[in-house]
C-alpha cells in the first residue's frame, strides 16, 4: 500500500500515523529512542505491506499486468490503491475528509521535523506543493507520482511510461480494491485492538 492508505489504517492515533509514514523512509530496526506508538506505527506499516503482498486478490491482479509491467506490478497497484482510495473516501472515512487527513499528517512531520529523516521532509514539502492526498484522485497526479517513483529506483526502469498499462487495467484494479480493501481494513483493526489489550493489560501487583 502508499502512503494514503497507511495513515487512514493507522487510525486516530498520531504517532502510529507518524511511523506509518516514516516507515517507507526508514530501513532496519526502528530506532528504540524513538516513541512506542511510533514504533508500532513502523510495525504496521510492514504487516500490512506483508499482508498485502500474500493476498490473493493482489496476487491475481499482478497477473493482469503484461510483460514488462508484470516486473513492476506490486508498484504500479500499490499507487494505483491509493488513487482508487482517494476516490471513493467517503466511503471508506465517513467523519474526518481527506484534506484534514493531510494536514495533520504535514502537521506532524513538522512538529517532529529535528529528529525525521531529511527524505520524509522533502516528501512533506512534496505533499504540500501537490495538494495530496486529495489529488491522487486525479490521473495527472499518479501519472506524475510514476515518474518520481522511478526516478527513484537505483536501477532504469519505464515506470514514467507505465500510465497506458495502468489506466488499461483500471476496471479490473477497481474491483479487486473494492474487494481487498475490506480485508485489509480488517486486518488493521486487529492490529489496533492487540495493541489496545496489551497496553490496557493490567500490571500484576507484586
Amino acid at each position: 500500500m502508499n502512503h494514503l492508505a497507511h495513515v487512514f489504517l493507522a487510525g486516530r492515533d498520531p504517532d502510529l500515523q507518524l511511523g506509518g509514514l516514516l516507515a517507507d523512509f526508514h530501513r532496519g530496526a526502528p530506532d528504540s529512542a524513538w516513541r512506542e506508538g511510533v514504533r508500532d506505527g513502523i510495525a504496521l506499516h510492514r504487516k500490512i505491506d506483508s499482508y498485502t503482498d500474500g493476498h490473493a486478490v493482489v496476487a491475481r491482479l499482478r497477473e493482469a499486468f503484461d510483460p514488462p509491467w508484470r516486473r513492476f506490478a506490486g508498484i504500479l497497484i500499490d499507487i494505483y490503491f491509493d488513487h482508487a482510495l482517494a476516490r471513493r473516501w467517503g466511503d471508506y472515512a465517513h467523519d474526518e475528509a481527506i484534506d484534514a487527513v493531510s494536514e495533520r499528517a504535514l502537521r506532524l512531520v513538522e512538529e517532529n521535523r529535528h529528529w525525521l529523516p531529511p527524505d520524509l521532509l522533502r516528501f512533506a514539502a512534496y505533499m504540500r506543493a501537490n495538494g495530496l492526498f486529495i489529488t491522487y484522485a486525479r490521473q495527472e497526479m499518479i501519472e506524475k507520482v510514476l515518474v518520481g517513483v522511478g526516478s527513484r529506483l537505483r536501477h532504469a526502469n519505464p515506470l514514467a511510461e507505465a500510465g497506458p498499462a495502468l489506466w488499461g487495467n483500471a476496471q479490473l484494479l477497481d474491483a479487486g480494491f473494492e474487494e481487498f480493501f475490506p480485508d485489509l481494513i480488517a486486518f488493521a483493526k486487529s492490529f489496533h485492538n492487540d495493541r489496545n489489550r496489551i497496553k490496557n493489560r493490567p500490571v500484576p501487583r507484586r
